[in-house]
């Protein structure tokens, strides 16, 4: 068996499901995770009940209520969720070292090299993959209390689409044939690829081209004319399935600490996608904070509705681990990429990270008395590891 074999897996309207762990009372309601129905702010996550009116994540909240009256509003508790990601994270890695986190409720496995614990992949690698499928599931759901969706496939592109093919709580196994492959995906919607946001569906759109089938069967030359040669290639793979398979990994030693966050539907309102990276900034300095160390670079990463990806770094006027410094660096480099006058456009997705490590703040270097800038990084990690130990306490902030 030479393919690989990628499960994908994602957990169910996360943060709503973990609500729900402390509140069983509110079992089969509407939930709607993030800002108040009279606030300015924005949905972070709701629950599938609440889907059905039409809500969903980077909607104004206020919009939430006019569609959802009866919903109950809850605000985020990420100390919670990061508890509960933390132990699916453990369920994973108990199945394959090989895991890529895309964000606190979502990642990428290499499981070909455990296959064969779950039986004969030589005779019957379908079987293989279900079960091993299965065990995940199960297992997120013992450890967690909440359920997950999976897709098992060759490449990372198909099994992401798999995981999405029977929410919630669901499993596909994907095709594996490079024929059976271009069947499935022939009748599927253009937007179920990578890199296909609104402005790509609507270039497509008069030229008659709808779906994956549409554009197997379409000259490259002419598919190139309406999108450009690069674009137009990553699209044709695409659509037949074809794609990176490799799981990129961190291993024993992290090289950098990253969160990132897709969101349902593209968002345009630039405080809500600001928000969603505040947000991902504190997931990451939780993170970052568990060991002793000190980062020299942060990184900002935005992907919009066409899937051009755009990264920012830039270095910390000294190396930090407190959460000031790190959003200071945050809103700077969002600020960048997006200037509050000048950008318009939608994100699909939107990540930062930290990254170029070292063991102390002074590179080692003794001196006898702390300068006014040591005084003042001391207080802000002071404050940071308090703030994380009462997260870890389970208490709200």
């Amino acid at each position: 068996m030479g393919e690989k074999t990628i499960l994908h897996v994602d957990m169910d309207a996360f943060f709503a499901s973990v609500e729900l762990l402390h509140n069983p009372e509110w079992r089969g309601k509407p939930i709607v995770v993030g800002a108040g129905p009279n606030e300015r702010g924005v949905v972070s996550t709701c629950n599938y009940e609440a889907r059905r009116f039409g809500v969903h994540s980077a909607m104004p909240s206020r919009t939430a209520y006019s569609l959802c009256p009866h919903a109950i509003f809850v605000r985020p508790h990420m100390e919670l969720y990061e508890e509960v990601s933390e132990k699916a994270f453990a369920a994973f890695g108990s199945f394959t070292p090989f895991v890529e986190p895309v964000s606190i409720d979502e990642a990428f496995l290499d499981v070909t090299g455990c296959l064969h614990l779950h039986g004969d992949p030589a005779t019957d690698a379908g079987a293989c993959r279900r079960r091993i499928g299965e065990a995940l599931r199960a297992a997120v759901r013992r450890e967690c209390g909440v359920t997950c969706s999976v897709g098992l496939a060759p490449n990372r592109l198909l099994a992401k689409i798999g995981s999405e093919q029977n929410k919630p709580d669901g499993l596909t196994l994907m095709p594996f044939g490079r024929e059976e492959i271009a069947r499935f995906l022939a009748p599927k919607h253009v937007g179920i690829l990578w890199g296909v946001g609104k402005k790509t569906v609507a270039a497509l759109a008069p030229y008659g081209i709808r779906t994956c089938g549409d554009i197997q069967r379409i000259p490259k030359a002419h598919l190139e004319s309406i999108l450009g040669s690069a674009a137009a290639e990553s699209l044709r793979s695409y659509a037949f399935g074809i794609c990176d398979d490799t799981v990129y990994w961190e291993g024993s030693e992290e090289k950098s600490v990253s969160r990132e966050h897709t969101f349902d539907i593209d968002a345009s309102d630039r405080e809500a996608i600001r928000a969603k990276l505040l947000d991902l900034v504190s997931e990451v300095g939780s993170r970052f904070r568990r060991e002793t160390r000190w980062a020299k670079t942060a990184k900002l990463k935005l992907r919009d509705a066409d899937f051009n990806t755009i990264t920012r770094q830039m270095p910390f006027d000294s190396p930090a681990r407190d959460d000031m410094a790190f959003r200071a660096a945050a809103l700077a480099l969002f600020d960048q990429a997006m200037p509050p006058s000048a950008w318009k456009g939608s994100i699909r997705l939107i990540g930062f990270g930290v990254t170029n490590f070292i063991d102390a703040p002074d590179d080692g270097q003794p001196f006898l008395f702390d300068s006014p800038d040591d005084v003042i990084r001391k207080k802000r990690e002071r404050l940071s590891d308090t703030l994380d130990s009462l997260r870890d306490m389970g208490l709200s902030l």
